[in-house]
């Protein structure tokens, strides 16, 4: 239990501090520690990402309130900018919500950058949260499969 406890702990501090690389965190469990299985640990370092990522997600959508980011809205560049990409993921929601799971599971463009764009774009928290969620599931089971491989450890129960 405590190694599924550290490992949300590591992924909401992964998430809000980008030095902390949750890959590392996991393949180096991953190689020591196999009685949690794949999908387990998997599961739970994305739940704390898909938590920790909500704190940028909030700062992007309370940063239109900003005075330096009024500012740039101000400019008649920026507000068309910003305009248009509003309307385009209003429109077809799905494909920023693609381009959201795209950036969970391989990481381009970074989750980080993404979080913050989803909430100045007000895409829905549910949507942001199930979306990163499931991107970095399958991201982290990628990296623990992989691990699992070049250490013939069986974490497939």
């Amino acid at each position: 239990m405590k190694l599924l406890l550290s490992t949300f702990g590591v992924g909401v501090a992964s998430a809000l501090i980008p030095i902390i690389n949750i890959e590392a965190y996991i393949a180096a469990i991953g190689a020591l520690v196999d009685s949690y299985g794949i999908w387990t640990v998997s599961l739970v370092a994305a739940l704390g990402q898909a938590v920790g990522k909500l704190g940028w997600y909030e700062a992007g959508r309370t940063s239109m309130r900003w005075r330096p980011i009024q500012k740039k809205m101000s400019s008649p560049g920026w507000k068309r900018q910003y305009d248009r990409v509003k309307r385009r993921t209003d429109e077809r929601p799905w494909v920023g919500i693609g381009l959201l799971f795209l950036s969970a599971v391989v990481g381009i463009p970074p989750l980080a950058i993404m979080a913050v764009l989803a909430g100045q774009l007000r895409f829905h928290r549910f949507w942001f949260f199930i979306t990163t969620f499931g991107g970095r599931t399958l991201r982290f089971a990628a990296v623990l499969g992989g691990v699992s491989y070049l250490t013939d450890i069986n974490f497939f129960h």
